[in-house]
This record gives C-alpha cells, structure tokens and sequence, in this order.
C-alpha cells in the first residue's frame, strides 16, 4: 500500500482508536516475549549456581568451567558482530529508531538479544534483564507493524507500545513502563500515544502476573513511616545519590573507551574480558555475579555489616563497568537500582552509628537511595518514584521518594552530567556515521511528529510565518485547548499548543532535533 501524504493524515485521525487496538497486540505478543526472557534468565541465574557449587574447589572442573565461559564470550561476539544493535543495554538503539536517528532490522534482533542476553546471565555478568526486555518489546511492536503493512508514523507509536510492555513485563510495574516509554523513548505526550501505551502496559502486566504472580520485584517490608524529623537526611541522601549518580555515568562512559582503546581487542575478546572476570569473582565473590537481585535480599534483612556493604558496593560498581563496556548486551537498570540500594545502606548504617537513626529505618533509605540514585543517572524522575512504589509495592513513601529524586536530580543537573542514554545513543550514532536514515537513496515514507511548546521557547506568541522553519519540515495540524486549528502563515503560536508536522523518513531525526529545540528552547 502507497503510504503518500493524504494516506498518513487520514490514517493518522483515526489513532486514537486504532492504536487502542494495536496497543493491545503488541502488549501481549510483547509481553509473552519478554515473559519467556525473564523465565529464561532466571534458569540462567539458577544454573549458574549450580554450576559454581559443583566446580567449587576441584581445579580441573574449575579450568573446565572457564573454557566454557570462553566459548560463551565466542558465541556472543558473533551474536554481536551480526547484529551489531544488540550491542549494551538497547534502550538506546530504540530511542534512536523512534526518533529517526536509526535503523534496526526486528527479524535479526529479536533472536539475537535474547540468545545473546540468556548467555550472559548464564556466565554471570552484572547486567539486568529490562533493557533487552525494552529492546524485545519494541522489536515486537516494529515486527507487528511490518507485518501489518503500516506506516512508519504508526511504527513508531507500536515500537513506544512495545518498550512500555517490555519494561511492565520485565518488572511487573505498569505505570512505569507507561511513564518510561512516553519519558525517556517517545519524548512526547499526546492522547493516542498515552492510551495505546497503557493499554500495552496492562496488558503485558496482566499476562506476565498471572503467570508469575502478583508479588512485587522487591519483597522487602517497610513497616515504618521516616518521621519528619529525619527529612533533613533526605536532602543530604539526595546530594550523595546525584554526586554517585554523576560518578557512575563518568565511569560506564570511561570503560567503554578503556576497551576500545587497544587496537588488538575486538567485539570477542572485549567479552572474553568480562566473562573472565565473571569466572574469577564467581569463585572468590558469587555475590556480586549477575543483576543482583540476592544482595537485595540480604541487604534488607539486616545480614551484611557496614564493612561488607562497602565493600561489596565498590566490587558491584567495578564489575558492572567491566561487563558493560564489553558491549555485552545486557541492560544497566537493574544493576544501578542494587547500587543505589547499596548506597542506601551505606548511608543508613552510618547513620545509626553516627547520627542516632533508629535501626527500622535503613529499609526506607535502601529505597529512597534506589529512586534517586536511578533519577541522577537516567533523568528520569517520575519513571523513577513510579518504578520504585511499583517495585517495592510501598506507597507510603511518596513525599520521600519525590525530595531524594528532586535532589538528585538538581544536583545531577547543576554538574551538566548529561542523563546516561542520551551519552549513549549519542556515541552510537557517532559510531555508525551519524545518521544511517541519511543512507536511504529515496526519502521514503512519510512521518507525522508531535511537539509541544512549552513556556519560554522561542516558538512562544511568535506568528508561524515568522518561524525558521526546519528544511523539509511540513507543519500540517496545530491543537490548542483539545480543538484542532489550521495553521496559517499569521496563526500566533502559544504555550502548550500541539504542533504535528510531516517529514520524510530519511529527514525525520534532523527534524526531530530541530522542533524539539524551536519548542523547548528559548535559543
């Protein structure tokens, strides 16, 4: 089917009722994926410690052992070298695609990040299961779309559906993974994207849920409310989580380069590297291998001493800059949420020894460490007080989840620390030659982006003829107040309109960048 310019605009006032519909479809295809990755990762997790209880102690099982996590660093090199998308957490590559800025092909990611991510829990690398698990619901929702014959305006809205059920899936929190996906992927709001992207969401909870229960991710009791007198702590547990927060997007960045340093190592013996390391911790420190989600456990029920957090904090963090700047493709969500645990812990431990916190509090900051600690990295702090009530199944906690995350935040900010996905999708597309979409020999289909103009952006009480318009760049339809206006040249543009414009596919990330800055810049 020809998708020309009055295919899109006609097909695109119906969205908000045919996305409801497709949003359901890809929040079950996605979610029942992602569901069979996370019981694939969790066999992963449990053979693994079998294996080391078996090699434990006896030379020639251990050597063994290491061989075998030699030939899974092969088999994951190739995965990689094949589909070099699959490289890292992949919350990045579909930023990337929604936007415009790149290209992936669903029929080789979707076998190759889950084979691929399966390997790597199974040698015991810190990585988590939510990024590949956005990367496969967003495949799914590309794949739906393909096979439905639809255009790349609704492809994208499918792949946005996808990312929020892989992530509702991955964590059984609905809310988030609606909040994630319209935050942090779609940069963007409007009605059609909200309810097909819940509707995903619930969706994909719904099916994983009923198969795996309705227990929360973390089970950890907070029986007390943190009195207001102890909130002067939250501010300062804020500023501890942006300054780490600011450390850990220093130093994943800095591993990457580490490794791409020496000319001789490439995508195999980058992996080599890490699944060695894996081996050796596995046999001297078998805490710290995988996610993480045990030193939760042990944390919470007061069984690690302050030395031992330390420590142990500061071998999770090396470890997890070895595994992910190997390019493993694995995720960084859930190993940053038990850092910022650890922190959490850190933080509460010493103030029941210096500052005369009760004991029953450091459950508390273990969370709200969690919460900030993930907003000073990601930027994203609604996604992260959401996630951590969603997770933790506490929504007593609110007022301090919102002061640590708001700290963290500010002060991530005032640091010009740019939020770790961002950094990179950046170098990705540095990596790929800026653009691959400027490789298209034709312009391709046509795109319908929304961009809204926020208060103090140059676009504010500016008449439409007076705008610098980005080049290739079609303002089609302008919404103020719910009602749908015709813009003309002498149409004055206001805070909060909603401006939808068309492109060409192989233009659709230069124009993105170009309304995102006319819209939410004042420069």
């Amino acid at each position: 089917m020809k998708k020309d310019t009055s295919h899109t605009i006609k097909r695109a006032q119906r969205f908000p009722v045919i996305l409801i519909g497709e949003g359901l479809l890809v929040g079950a295809v996605g979610g029942l994926l992602v569901l069979l990755y996370r019981v694939a990762l969790t066999y992963a997790g449990k053979w693994l410690d079998l294996v080391l209880e078996y090699v434990r102690g006896n030379p020639l099982r251990i050597t063994g052992w290491f061989l075998i996590l030699l030939l899974m660093a092969y088999a994951v090199g190739k995965l990689v070298k094949w589909v070099p998308m699959i490289s890292g957490s992949g919350i990045p590559q579909v930023e990337g695609e929604v936007t415009g800025k790149l290209t992936q092909n669903w029929k080789k990611v979707l076998p190759a990040k889950f084979i691929g991510g399966f390997l790597c829990m199974f040698g015991g690398l810190s990585l988590g299961r939510e990024g590949p698990s956005i990367q496969l619901g967003a495949m799914t929702g590309q794949g739906l779309s393909r096979l439905l014959d639809r255009g790349k305006t609704e492809e994208r809205f499918l792949m946005t559906c996808g990312a929020s059920a892989g992530l509702a899936a991955a964590f059984h929190a609905p809310l988030a993974g609606m909040m994630f996906a319209l935050e942090e992927i779609h940069k963007g709001f409007s009605m059609s994207i909200l309810i097909s992207v819940m509707t995903a969401s619930v969706t994909a909870d719904y099916i994983s849920s009923h198969i795996l229960g309705l227990d929360p991710v973390f089970q950890f009791r907070l029986e007390h409310y943190l009195p207001q007198n102890y909130y002067w702590m939250l501010i300062l547990l804020g500023i501890i989580c942006g300054l780490m927060g600011v450390f850990y997007n220093w130093a994943m960045m800095k591993a990457q380069e580490l490794y791409k340093k020496p000319k001789f190592l490439n995508e195999t013996s980058r992996l080599m590297i890490a699944f060695l390391a894996a081996g050796v911790l596995g046999l001297v420190m078998p805490s710290v291998l995988g996610s993480g989600h045990k030193l939760i456990i042990t944390l919470t029920e007061g069984e690690m001493a302050l030395g031992l957090v330390i420590l142990t904090f500061a071998v999770k963090f090396l470890f997890s800059a070895v595994s992910f700047g190997s390019g493993a493709p694995g995720g960084i969500f859930f190993p940053l949420l038990i850092l910022g645990a650890m922190i959490g812990g850190i933080f509460a431990m010493t103030g029941v020894r210096f500052f005369g916190l009760e004991e029953m509090y450091i459950n508390n900051f273990v969370l709200l460490a969690m919460a900030g600690y993930f907003t000073a990295i990601v930027r994203a702090p609604i996604t992260g007080i959401i996630l951590l009530f969603e997770m933790s199944g506490s929504v007593s906690q609110m007022l301090s989840l919102a002061i640590v995350s708001v700290t963290a935040y500010i002060v991530a900010t005032l640091m010009k620390s740019e939020p770790i996905y961002e950094t990179m999708l950046d170098r990705l597309l540095k990596s790929n030659g800026k653009n691959q979409t400027k490789n298209l020999k034709s312009a391709g289909q046509k795109v319908l982006s929304t961009f809204v103009i926020m208060s103090g952006s140059v676009l504010e009480e500016k008449r439409v003829e007076d705008i610098t318009w980005p080049d290739n760049c079609l303002l089609v339809a302008l919404e103020r107040g719910g009602k749908e206006l015709i813009p003309k040249g002498r149409t004055m543009l206001m805070t909060g309109d909603t401006l939808t414009t068309m492109t060409d596919e192989r233009d659709a990330g230069y124009v993105h960048d170009k309304m995102e800055k006319l819209c939410y810049t004042s420069f």
